[in-house]
């Protein structure tokens, strides 16, 4: 028998690590490289912020190839930042945590509001969505049913019901499977895509991206629009305590969908420009631009697919956004500033399921009543989605100003690292300033009222938190760290 052998046999005891992980009860290191990157790109949901997104930027007076294309680069600076912290940190609570690490207790739980805002509301903008598109599909069938009320809050019911058996199971399938459908969403995107710039000889029609009669005001709310596209790139570092090599696999997987998407947003809404000039109507004319195209120049049967393909796309953000908003919910009742219900897991899954029971029944309850006073998924969808970016907007740029307050703590700040962070929260928090203004006075006000009620609720529970437990300000910011069975003679090993 070799000395290796006989080492890995009877390993040397070593000490300290035997002591269980502050996020245990999650299944630590059961998923790999394609869960990883099936969770960030179902919770950006490519193909249906393709075809959604650039119309509401259009419709906010602004130019959806150049607010996509600023978003894309502000996206990059973005992700960059925070992979400061997933290359040296594997958390459950994403940014909430990373900010404890750099800014302290308070700015946390902001953060943390911040993201449950974003997460919550993104998970039922995408629930209406998809509810929406496939009311669509069924008033192909069904004459009189497409966008029907009663129908679309019906199909909103049975998927939030499917989310919440998938939250239950685990996302190991649910990754795998949500990531298959994105792709072959995107390649039938990307077909009409074709088709269209062929009808055009693949001329560049530079008008149809002109920034003429675009104020300030109006760049930068479809510029903040345009980042909504993009949010959820980071939802890969809620994975961090349940993915094999965090360290490597989080950090690709954050900036391979932002770059992905990116490229993807810029072409889509290009060619729904280029589309509809040649039809001599504009974008904002058309309530579903993509179908409507795919009509306009024979292609009913790609339309068809389009809307399925859509509508699974939203399913798919919705499941994947839920995964991330009840890993931050079970971070922070782990941690006490919840009730410690939310930091359970499921005995047999080990998934966050208390969380998952709580959450996804009270935001299917708010979409349904938000649809109801607004009268349709459609315009239920465009409130929520100002709400969505002000809770993004608000957790990147706590996330990009902690960054190199953490990495000057750990002695590893580097003058690039700190112009960059800096340059990305200075847009953030300009984006996000003119982005409220301007929504506030609009037909999207709700939105932002609600942003902020959430908001300074929040600050109202975290004030009473606070005070009645105190000592808790010692356990914010976990994450995850080595433990005996992790390594070749630590206390579990040494007993095997």
């Amino acid at each position: 028998m070799t000395a290796l052998a006989r080492a890995i046999l009877h390993p040397q005891a070593v000490e300290g690590f035997s002591a269980p992980s502050p996020v245990e009860g999650l299944a630590r290191r059961s998923v790999g490289f394609a869960d990883v990157v099936g969770q960030s790109v179902s919770a950006v949901a490519p193909a249906a912020a393709a075809t959604t997104i650039p119309l509401l930027i259009a419709a906010s007076g602004g130019s959806p190839v150049w607010a996509l294309g600023f978003a894309l680069v502000l996206a990059l600076l973005v992700a960059t930042t925070i992979n400061q912290f997933t290359t040296r940190l594997a958390a459950a609570g994403s940014l909430y945590t990373f900010v404890s690490r750099g800014l302290g207790r308070t700015a946390s739980f902001i953060t943390g509001i911040a993201l449950l805002v974003g997460y919550g509301f993104i998970s039922m903008f995408a629930l209406g969505g998809a509810g929406y598109y496939l009311s669509i599909v069924i008033g192909r069938f069904v004459p009189g049913s497409a966008g029907s009320l009663l129908l679309t809050g019906s199909l909103v019911v049975v998927m939030a019901a499917l989310c919440l058996l998938v939250l239950a199971r685990g996302i190991r399938v649910s990754t795998r499977v949500t990531l298959v459908v994105e792709c072959i969403s995107v390649a039938i995107i990307l077909l009409l895509v074709i088709i269209l710039l062929a009808h055009q000889d693949f001329t560049v029609e530079w008008s149809t991206v002109s920034l003429q009669g675009i104020s300030p005001a109006n760049f930068a709310v479809g510029a903040a629009l345009a980042l909504t596209a993009f949010v959820g790139f980071e939802s890969a570092s809620t994975l961090g305590v349940e993915t094999r090599r965090p360290y490597r696999v989080i950090p690709r997987a954050i900036v391979g969908t932002a770059v992905g998407a990116g490229l993807l947003y810029v072409v889509a809404s290009f060619s729904q420009l280029v589309g509809f000039a040649s039809l001599g109507v504009p974008l904002t004319s058309s309530a579903s631009p993509v179908n409507d195209l795919a009509a306009a120049y024979g292609l009913d049967g790609v339309g068809l697919l389009l809307d399925v393909s859509i509508a699974a796309s939203f399913l798919a953000c919705a499941i994947a956004t839920l995964t991330a908003l009840v890993r931050v919910l079970f971070s922070m009742g782990r941690e006490g500033l919840l009730p410690s219900a939310f930091g359970r897991t499921h005995s047999r899954h080990r998934t966050p399921f208390f969380a998952s029971v709580v959450a996804v029944p009270v935001l299917t309850i708010v979409l349904l009543l938000t649809m109801l006073v607004a009268g349709s998924a459609w315009q239920a969808m465009a409130i929520l989605i100002v709400g969505a970016a002000g809770g993004y907007l608000t957790a990147y740029a706590l996330a990009c100003i902690a960054a190199p307050v953490f990495l000057w703590r750990i002695g590893e700040l580097t003058v690039w690292t700190a112009v960059r962070a800096a340059l990305a929260a200075v847009m953030l928090v300009l984006v996000l300033t003119v982005y409220l203004v301007a929504e506030g006075t609009g037909d999207r006000c709700a939105g932002v009222w609600v942003f902020i009620g959430v908001m300074m609720a929040g600050a109202v529970l975290y004030l009473i938190r606070h005070a009645r437990r105190p000592w808790r300000r010692h356990t914010v910011g976990a994450y995850d760290v080595p433990i005996g069975e992790d390594l070749l003679g630590g206390r579990d090993g040494a007993a095997a």
